[in-house]
């Protein structure tokens, strides 16, 4: 369900210093993810064989949220849990060095379901691949779709979402930070861009955009 704007960003929309620049208030993190829970249970024709995946670490707070949004819809307990795919990812090389996190897979299992992968940010698609791998090791599901709040686009591989908070043409030398109240130390959720040092054509720090 990808929300495009059709022209990258102009230069001057992004502070010469380097400071950041709001894309999204926490009152549009949560409309997105209202939408995205609608959008869940209308291409599901319900929620009962829904299973949400977050993606360590922001994609787990933001499948819970999802999960509140779908009972408060379709009053379902939908199962969620917690993926981490850090020793499937092909260039661990290239990021910082990070201890795996705990994967959680519900009771429920995600064998004939229609699993949900949920991330905070869409970049170059290598993290979702890593997680297409983690998750074939775990069961066989129906189907696997893919939710995002952010898709900051510069693909690398042939993946795309399903459903999409917001797209947000960037350039590789800028950084996408998405910070959730609950997980990161802010009062409130927000989406920023900043510009950032590039090393080899990549931001420098992934904050969330580097995915």
């Amino acid at each position: 369900m990808p929300r495009a704007d059709d022209q990258q960003p102009a230069a001057a929309d992004v502070p010469a210093s380097g400071a950041p620049r709001t894309v999204m208030s926490e009152a549009d993190v949560a409309r997105a993810l209202r939408r995205i829970a609608h959008e869940l249970v209308e291409r599901n024709k319900g929620a009962h064989d829904l299973v949400l995946l977050g993606i360590p670490t922001r994609g787990v707070e933001l499948a819970r949220r999802l999960a509140r949004l779908l009972h408060e819809v379709e009053g379902v307990e939908v199962p969620t849990g917690a993926l981490d795919i850090t020793m499937f990812r092909d260039d661990l090389r290239h990021q910082p060095t990070r201890a795996p996190l705990p994967t959680h897979i519900p009771s429920e299992g995600v064998d004939d379901r229609v699993v949900v992968l949920v991330d905070d940010v869409l970049y170059s698609g290598r993290t979702i691949r890593a997680a297409l791998d983690a998750l074939a090791d775990l069961g066989r599901p129906r189907a696997v779709r893919l939710a995002v709040l952010v898709d900051r686009g510069h693909r690398e591989l042939p993946i795309r979402a399903d459903h999409v908070g917001k797209n947000l043409p960037t350039s590789h030398a800028e950084r996408v930070m998405v910070r959730l109240s609950g997980v990161d130390e802010v009062p409130a959720d927000s989406v920023s861009i900043a510009l950032g040092e590039t090393r080899a054509g990549r931001p420098s720090a992934p904050e969330g955009g580097n995915r």
